[in-house]
């Protein structure tokens, strides 16, 4: 049977997030795993969100058990997953940087004012940039992308008409 409510103006069934303080309290000390289920979902999606906070408060001074243990374990792996997902994000952003501007590493790094070891350490997520950085290496990605489109523009088109060379097959 599922957790009940009591003196709170809230039911299990409605979104975690808008239960209050006590009904969080009421399900981490009288509920059951399957009554854990929203909190640790909303946990999750939002590992530093009002939910994770409301209930690292209640930990803070709630006497320590397993049950604590496991709800302070959970709001760490989601805070890792999401600091992992955010690294990927970011490596993916300066790959993505790096290869839409046709330039080889190198030449990348030397634009954006490092060395091609270091772009190495971005590009494979070992190491996040600074936001200084990783606004940097878009805005010279847009820069090149955008010098490259403007020299295309200027050229010449190219003669549809066979040259001398290709009529007389040499």
């Amino acid at each position: 049977m599922p957790v009940a409510f009591r003196n709170v103006d809230a039911s299990p069934t409605d979104d975690v997030r808008t239960w209050p303080y006590e009904a969080l309290v009421t399900v981490i000390d009288r509920g059951l795993v399957s009554d854990w289920k929203p909190i640790f979902a909303e946990v999750r999606r939002s590992p530093w969100g009002n939910v994770a906070r409301r209930v690292e408060k209640y930990l803070s001074y709630r006497e320590p058990d397993g049950v604590s243990t496991l709800f302070t374990l959970a709001i760490e792996h989601a805070r890792i997953e999401a600091e992992n997902a955010d690294r990927a994000e970011v490596a993916s952003r300066v790959r993505d940087a790096v290869v839409g501007s046709g330039l080889t590493n190198g030449e990348f790094a030397r634009l954006v004012g490092t060395s091609a070891s270091r772009l190495s350490t971005y590009l494979s997520g070992k190491v996040t940039p600074s936001a200084a950085m990783l606004v940097r290496i878009e805005r010279v990605a847009e820069d090149v992308e955008h010098a490259s489109g403007e020299m295309n523009r200027y050229q010449a088109p190219k003669d549809p008409r066979p040259t001398e060379s290709r009529v007389l097959g040499s």
